[in-house]
């Protein structure tokens, strides 16, 4: 079986509705866009495919470097074609999303040829996880209260907080959660990297003393000598590794300083499946865990092959609360059974 072709069909994306904000400082939803469909098409007619909101972007690397590259390559070659496209990062410095994709591809492509999903392939550890709601960024601390008994009426078993990138008022947001939903809810912050490091502090001690499970990224990436400063300053855990290039090589380097007990791991962000079952199995060597970053598909299988990972993340982004699809009565989701990764959500929301 050999790669025929590879090719890329642009969507037209509508805005999100209703649209929906992160914290101070960065674009909120995304408006009107063009997507992308990557598609790998093989000898045998089993096509792998894969989806990117970087339509363009990825039409533009497709026919500048990948098409020559993957097409009469063995598509189930996916740690050489995974080399390779290293290799190729040195000249073009891909989009890390780019990595992701076109090894998703491949994995779905050999899902369907051995006929199992692809979290059977990588070794199925369970059939279901808990999901946390994962917010959006909400005007207030009584609509965030209100969001999160929704979300706990839903059935969902966390709470993650995206909020407005002020120290003082997130840390007046994440004590008051903590007090409205009581000591047993599991209760998680993502910083989205707004802060400096006086600010990080500050607002760690507030998650400390509020007994939230981790802290997400609340400096940008690119100092772990910044990160290892705000680990040795407060007490909450450190989920860390999360838009680092690099995949399992950053991440070792985050490792190394002592400042993670928590790594992230996804395949849009870490080199697709390849690149994140490297990530979860550098965690578990060090006994931490690997917490999958995101929504969709390739991220659920992850959810079941990973042994080291908690949750799955559900995006909330609406009051009234809409839960996911994938999230049942209890707030579980469930093993795919479609060979390959299966239908994509982000195409079958296009597709109405």
């Amino acid at each position: 079986m050999r790669i025929e072709a590879v090719e890329t069909e642009l969507v037209d994306v509508p805005a999100a509705s209703p649209p929906f904000v992160w914290r101070a400082g960065l674009p909120g939803s995304e408006p009107r866009h063009t997507g992308g469909v990557l598609r790998i098409r093989t000898s045998e007619g089993i096509d792998g495919i894969a989806y990117t909101r970087r339509g363009v972007i990825l039409a533009d690397i497709v026919d500048r470097r990948l098409r020559e590259e993957l097409v009469g390559a063995d598509p189930l070659a996916r740690e050489w074609l995974w080399h390779r496209m290293w290799e190729l990062d040195r000249l073009e410095e891909f989009p890390i999303y780019v990595f992701g994709l076109v090894d998703e591809a491949l994995w779905d492509i050999a899902g369907k040829v051995a006929g199992l999903p692809v979290h059977q392939l990588l070794g199925t550890f369970r059939q279901s996880i808990p999901a946390y709601a994962s917010t959006v960024t909400f005007s207030s601390t009584k609509e965030y209260l209100d969001v999160a008994d929704q979300c706990l009426e839903l059935g969902y078993r966390a709470i993650k907080l995206h909020a407005w990138g002020d120290a003082r008022r997130d840390a007046e947001l994440c004590l008051a959660l903590r007090e409205h939903v009581g000591p047993d809810v599991d209760l998680m912050y993502d910083g989205s990297a707004g802060f400096d490091l006086p600010d990080a502090i500050y607002l760690g001690h507030a998650l400390a003393e509020a007994k939230y499970r981790w802290y997400e990224e609340p400096m940008r990436e690119f100092s772990v000598t910044s990160y290892k400063l705000l680990a040795e300053r407060v007490d909450v855990p450190l989920l860390v590794a999360e838009t680092s290039d690099g995949a399992h090589f950053n991440t070792g380097d985050f490792i190394r300083s002592g400042c993670a007990t928590y790594v992230r791991t996804s395949a849009m962000f870490k080199g697709g499946i390849t690149g994140a079952m490297r990530i979860a199995h550098l965690a578990e060597a060090y006994g931490l865990r690997a917490e999958v970053h995101g929504m969709g598909a390739a991220n659920r299988h992850l959810c079941m092959a990973i042994p080291n990972t908690t949750y799955y993340e559900s995006l909330i982004t609406s009051n009234p609360v809409v839960r996911e699809n994938c999230v049942d009565d209890d707030g579980l989701v469930h093993a795919p059974t479609e060979p390959g990764i299966g239908p994509l959500d982000e195409l079958r929301h296009l597709q109405g």
